[in-house]
């Protein structure tokens, strides 16, 4: 079951310029960074805040790596701003596989690496109404699962 909303997803050309602008504007401070080799995008999460189950809710900034990235891709066509919205679950093999049983195209045949070594997958936009949807299970979520 989607218990949050995970993040934000936000597409920029520049991650540092962006980090600054969510820095100065609104006290946003990076939690983490990475650069993620096979989604081809370099990513700041900025923590909003925390939530009872454990779980908080993140923005994302993402700057692609490459232009051939489905960010970079993204980006070249609309421009800076919201790429994605990512709802967080304890088990995202199952939720994912509930939501492909309703008719949504899922589009990993497996959930992947994600941020923070969550484990990821998308919905197709065109099967949720223009948005693209990432279902995320958080590092923090899969430890409670194994006990």
């Amino acid at each position: 079951m989607l218990t949050r909303i995970d993040h934000i997803g936000i597409a920029c050309f520049d991650l540092d310029t962006t980090v600054e602008f969510y820095r100065a504007t609104y006290g946003f401070e990076v939690c983490h960074s990475e650069v993620n080799e096979e989604q081809g995008v370099r990513e700041a999460m900025l923590r909003i805040n925390g939530t009872s189950d454990g779980g908080a809710s993140y923005l994302q900034l993402l700057e692609p790596t490459r232009e051939d990235s489905a960010v970079g891709r993204w980006l070249a066509k609309n421009g800076e701003g919201v790429h994605h919205v990512a709802f967080g679950t304890a088990d995202v093999d199952t939720d994912s596989e509930a939501i492909r049983d309703k008719g949504v195209r899922v589009l990993y045949d497996a959930p992947r690496r994600g941020s923070m070594e969550s484990r990821i997958t998308f919905l197709h936009p065109k099967d949720c109404h223009g948005v693209l949807t990432e279902i995320v299970t958080s590092q923090k979520d899969r430890s409670r699962l194994d006990h």
